[in-house]
């Protein structure tokens, strides 16, 4: 599920990034035009290596855009530059769940790091306590996970009408820059839905969900 979506999202983004903008800002542009016109200002929009590596970054009030986005002029690049715009436009309004989820990061960090651990020292030795501690742990992405989902939705929201507003794309290449967004949300979700499986999974050979008779 995850690796379509994540093909999914590759491909349109590389279709409509051979698709230029009429109104002929790049991605930069774009981001600083939707900013701007909320009245959001301290954000650096800075240059990042790396494809489809684009990201907010709250600690630090930077937009970080790749290459093939910060000065491309497609339909593409203008979605994505003005989604993590939407991101910025989020933590200077003080968006709770972006905020909860920024929270969150150093606890998601370390319980990634040792979840896994312990779930296979637990599961080969046989011991409940280490799998019970590795699923507390695993627990807290799942939660992380679902939390970014409201996250990226408004962001995508904001954006889709930051464009429309603005008039940086015609109707049309509104709805084609959305298709861009849309299927990067579905990794997302997809990421989500496979989480709370794999925490199923885990709970059910725990016997907790009632898979240990």
């Amino acid at each position: 599920l995850s690796l379509y979506a994540t093909f999914r999202t590759k491909s349109t983004f590389s279709k409509y990034s051979k698709v230029g903008s009429r109104s002929g800002l790049t991605g930069a542009q774009a981001a600083e035009l939707m900013l701007r016109r909320q009245g959001v200002s301290g954000v650096r929009i800075e240059r990042s290596s790396g494809w489809l590596s684009d990201h907010y970054d709250p600690s630090k009030k930077a937009l970080r855009l790749s290459d093939d986005v910060y000065s491309s002029q497609s339909l593409s690049a203008i979605g994505v530059a003005c989604h993590e715009a939407g991101h910025a436009i989020q933590d200077a309004h003080n968006y709770g769940m972006l905020s909860l989820r920024t929270a969150l990061v150093p606890a998601t960090n370390f319980s990634s790091t040792f979840a896994y651990i312990l779930l296979i020292g637990g599961f080969l030795l046989q011991f409940a306590g280490l799998i019970f501690l590795g699923v507390c742990l695993f627990s807290v992405g799942v939660v992380f996970s679902l939390i970014t989902l409201p996250v990226e939705w408004d962001a995508s929201r904001r954006a889709k009408l930051a464009m429309d507003e603005a008039g940086m794309l015609s109707p049309e290449e509104n709805r084609h820059a959305s298709k861009v967004l849309n299927a990067a949300f579905m990794t997302y979700l997809a990421a989500a839905v496979t989480s709370v499986l794999t925490l199923l999974y885990y709970l059910m050979q725990l016997g907790i969900f009632g898979g240990d008779e």
